[in-house]
């Protein structure tokens, strides 16, 4: 499964774009489904639980999709017909590929040119759009989704949602769900170096720091670590900076949000001034500067990060399982010998520990222009049974029974097509479960329950969860839920504080700003804003506590 996005990328636009766009507010009195007479056009008149949706009558709903890079969008994919078959639903997609995805999205969102269906977003990338309203409060429909609001009560989800609600109680994406807590993404490592130089694989940040610099020793003429994920506008190297920033108790990296909650003082700080996030700089500055970490990490494209990996250039790269069997392993198959495993996810001065919030997955945004058509409760039932129920996400995981898989995930029967191949499953298979035939999608297919997500695994990914599984889980910050009105003030702060913030962190790790003048930074995100966001933040917090004793 692809998370690209559970590392919260924000593009700046999107917070002033947003905020200007034409429309209902949050607040509409319209905005619940008690009122949708003329909106149930197509629907279903007794959808539940186990039931196949299947829409009274052709419909078609439009759709940002995501292209993937390791599986490009192909209209004549087997899904597509496949889901009409058995929705009667027929998806307009406007396609975007994985590098301007972010983009593309705060440009049409803002602009209110939105497809109805907005998926692949991460929380809070959703607040930027709220004031505006060009999206709904999602929240107000949940009664239209029997097996989302099933999967929210027996997995116990009611607080993480909570957590992403706003002040007016409501929460505007359609996460993810998953059963349990989970980690996919580590790094990948170049084991045959390993050997040959008698390292161990590293377990914590700082074994990590050991192991380069011997194999930089062993081979001075490269950098021993090159990285991948430097999506924009974050520093660069998201998911490396977004692992670390979680090894040291901040967000940072692809998990970027602005307020950290602070258990021990009980309030909301910023994250980019924390002394945590300066030692992550730290960290990433020193690999930089003994030339262990390619100062390219925070640019570069994926295909040049790869292309390094694949010439023998590097031996470590960031990784989830895909990424690691469907490119690393390719990657370097010609070079005599050359084996690679995704190390098991190194600690850090929070121990051995994972983010209570990752049972929340990316989600879906829903437009204002979906709300308004007459299709909108088939919608929303649609959405429901492919994205919520479990033969929906049966069939966006695993395609068709007999012809893509046989037996079922809940006896642990599953087995893949001997002739299709996914990730570490069936790998000299002919037919790729995603490139051929478009199943197993990250738009589509993601979060679920222990037993889908297992079904994915190779008995080596299966070990690298065991491993996780033995971690403590932190708990879930508390909600600080902006008003309309605080919402767009945060978001116009925190777009230029997280601009200054995403600069002076690269400058930093390159050695291109010294740490002397962090004081300075400091001074200059106080300049922008910072102790009033946070203040506001915490204002909101202290507001929810005493509402919500």
């Amino acid at each position: 499964m692809y998370h690209f996005t559970r590392r919260q990328i924000l593009a700046a636009a999107g917070a002033a774009a947003a905020a200007t766009v034409a429309g209902c507010s949050s607040d509409d009195p319209d905005s619940d489904s008690s009122s949708l007479d003329s909106n149930r056009v197509g629907a279903m008149d007794a959808y539940a639980v186990g039931n196949q949706f299947k829409a009274a009558e052709p419909l078609t709903f439009s759709i940002m999709m995501l292209s993937n890079p390791g599986y490009p969008y192909k209209a004549d994919w087997p899904f597509w017909a496949e889901l009409s078959k058995r929705t009667n639903v027929t998806l307009q997609p406007t396609v975007v590929p994985l590098s301007d995805y972010n983009q593309k999205r705060s440009v049409v969102v803002g602009a209110g040119d939105a497809p109805m269906i907005i998926p692949k977003t991460y929380h809070p990338d959703e607040e930027a759009y709220i004031a505006g309203g060009a999206i709904i409060p999602v929240s107000d429909y949940v009664d239209l989704m029997p097996n989302y609001s099933a999967q929210v009560k027996q997995w116990n989800l009611q607080g993480n949602l909570e957590a992403i609600s706003q002040q007016d109680g409501k929460y505007y994406l359609l996460s993810g769900l998953h059963e349990n807590v989970w980690q996919d993404y580590s790094l990948a490592m170049r084991t045959d170096i390993l050997e040959k130089l008698g390292l161990a694989v590293p377990t914590t940040w700082d074994e990590l720091t050991t192991v380069l610099r011997a194999m930089r020793q062993a081979y001075p003429d490269r950098y021993p670590f090159s990285d991948r994920w430097s999506t924009p506008p974050n520093p660069g190297a998201n998911n490396l900076v977004g692992l670390l920033g979680a090894a040291y108790g901040t967000y940072a990296g692809w998990a970027y949000q602005s307020a950290f909650w602070d258990a021990a003082a009980g309030k909301f700080v910023f994250s980019a001034a924390m002394d945590q996030y300066k030692q992550v700089l730290q960290y990433l500055n020193t690999l930089v500067a003994e030339k262990l970490l390619d100062p390219e990490s925070f640019t570069q494209t994926d295909d040049n990060a790869r292309q390094k990996f694949a010439n023998g250039k590097s031996f470590v790269i960031s990784c989830n399982a895909q990424t690691l069997v469907n490119e690393c392993r390719k990657d370097i198959a010609k070079i005599p010998g050359a084996t690679v495993v995704k190390i098991p996810l190194p600690t850090g001065p929070m121990g051995p520990s994972l983010e209570g919030l990752s049972r929340l997955e990316n989600g879906i945004m829903i437009s204002r222009k979906a709300r308004e058509s007459k299709n909108f409760v088939a919608m929303m039932q649609f959405i429901d049974w492919l994205w919520y129920s479990d033969a929906g996400k049966m069939f966006t995981k695993w395609g068709i029974e007999g012809q893509t898989y046989n037996g079922s995930v809940a006896d642990d029967s599953f087995k893949l097509a001997p002739d299709v191949k996914w990730a570490g499953i069936n790998p000299t298979a002919p037919r790729d479960l995603q490139v051929d035939y478009g199943y197993s999608n990250g738009v589509f297919a993601y979060a679920g329950s222990t037993k889908l997500l297992n079904s994915q695994f190779s008995d080596e990914e299966k070990a690298f969860q065991a491993e996780m599984n033995k971690r403590q889980i932190r708990p879930v910050p508390p909600p600080h839920p902006f008003s309309p009105e605080e919402r767009e003030q945060a978001s116009l702060w925190e777009t230029g504080l997280k601009d200054h913030v995403n600069q002076q962190s690269v400058k930093f790790i390159l050695g291109q700003r010294p740490f002397s003048e962090w004081d300075a930074y400091l001074a200059e995100l106080k300049g922008k804003n910072m102790d009033q966001y946070i203040d506001l933040a915490n204002k909101a917090y202290d507001r929810f506590k005493k509402s919500n004793p």
